[in-house]
């Protein structure tokens, strides 16, 4: 637990100056989380034996984390991610032609869905913190609340089991403790700088959003138990690795984007 609070300051110290400061620099780190994030779930499946396939993975990913910049190659990229994601794919699958199916069409579909996957999450957090702080800021406080929530109320409480197949360790009282606290902290947060005009709907949104990042969680989860490993990396010292960290940040940014709730 030491060893987690001090990962955690730590991490907070480094990574939310760049959150206030925006721009480049924030883009930039953006970038570098979002490549080590990449790099863990391909490492997972032992796709890193593949520089190709993954170089153009990596280029998929950065192509969809682009903001909207006025900068002529910059734009291009944008403009244009579609057809670059629909081009990675035939490149992929033209790939497995030429190496005789070592690289199968699995290991193409789990390339360029591992960069959408992780390309979307962290391109709608990029586009959260261009549209106002205290957006990004009640996201990520609903998800610690749900994550706290979620211990406190697990450790305590629980006796049903989630998924014990996927998280042996969670349980249904736990997630309803996290549901709750993040309606409670959403709340809070709302009064002390509104992000809606509805109380109501930040009441609503927060309890979404919970169960939303709770996926999130669960479904790295699965990944790791899938490929029978521990943590994603081990980047973050008693918390695992990129993925291990913003697993709820991949769905609940993407979600708020969807329902309108951040426009």
């Amino acid at each position: 637990m030491k060893t987690r609070i001090i990962t955690a300051l730590v991490a907070i110290l480094l990574f939310f100056p760049f959150v206030f400061i925006g721009g480049w620099p924030f883009y930039l780190v953006m970038f570098l989380i979002s490549t080590i994030g990449l790099y863990e779930l391909l490492k997972m499946r032992k796709m890193t034996a593949y520089p190709i396939p993954m170089l153009m993975t990596m280029v998929l990913l950065w192509t969809l984390l682009l903001p909207d910049y006025p900068f002529i190659i910059i734009a291009w990229f944008h403009a244009y991610q579609l057809e670059i994601i629909l081009m990675t794919a035939l490149l992929l699958l033209g790939y497995t032609v030429l190496v005789k199916n070592k690289f199968t069409f699995e290991d193409a579909g789990f390339m360029i869905l591992s960069a959408i996957y992780i390309g979307l999450g962290f391109h709608y957090f990029i586009e959260t913190q261009s549209i106002g702080l205290e957006y990004i800021f009640y996201g990520i406080v609903v998800i610690l609340a749900t994550d706290t929530g979620a211990y406190f109320s697990g450790r305590f409480f629980g006796k049903r089991k989630l998924w014990p197949e996927i998280s042996p360790n969670k349980t249904i009282e736990g997630a309803v403790g996290g549901i709750l606290l993040a309606v409670v902290v959403g709340v809070i947060f709302h009064l002390i700088h509104p992000v809606s005009h509805s109380l109501m709907l930040v009441i609503i949104v927060s309890g979404l959003a919970s169960m939303v990042g709770q996926v999130g969680d669960l479904v790295e989860s699965a990944f790791k138990r899938n490929y029978a490993v521990k943590d994603s990396g081990w980047i973050l010292p008693g918390h695992g690795g990129i993925l291990d960290r913003f697993d709820s940040w991949l769905f609940v940014f993407p979600f708020l984007h969807f329902i309108q709730f951040v426009s």
